[in-house]
């Protein structure tokens, strides 16, 4: 049996990161981008950014990716894929930013 978590992270495409300097505070980077970024810093062994097709999130309307235009609250997944004890960590470091972020843990199983 493997020690193995994922963590998936939900959240609408247009989450913006708190701001860090002055130029983000005039055009804050993307969530996504923070949160892989800080993925890789951290030592987590797998980070994937899943492009939801369609879906909705708690409290928004359906939602469909159209290469033109897709809708701001369309949702977005980071999952993240390491020791559960470490994912735990991660959440509690980045908290500030992940208050509007549903996190959902899944126990992994390798095959062998």
């Amino acid at each position: 049996m493997s020690d193995l978590t994922a963590l998936r992270l939900y959240f609408p495409q247009a989450a913006r990161a708190k701001p860090t300097s002055f130029w983000h505070r005039l055009t804050a980077p993307a969530l996504s981008h923070r949160l892989l970024t800080a993925a890789k810093r951290a030592g987590i062994q797998q980070a994937l950014l899943h492009r939801v097709h369609a879906g909705y999130l708690p409290g928004h309307k359906m939602s469909h990716h159209h290469i033109e235009s897709t809708p701001a609250q369309h949702p977005l997944c980071i999952e993240l894929i390491d020791a559960e004890e470490r994912l735990r960590d991660f959440i509690r470091q980045h908290a500030d930013e992940l208050h509007h972020v549903r996190a959902v843990f899944f126990r992994c199983e390798l095959a062998t």
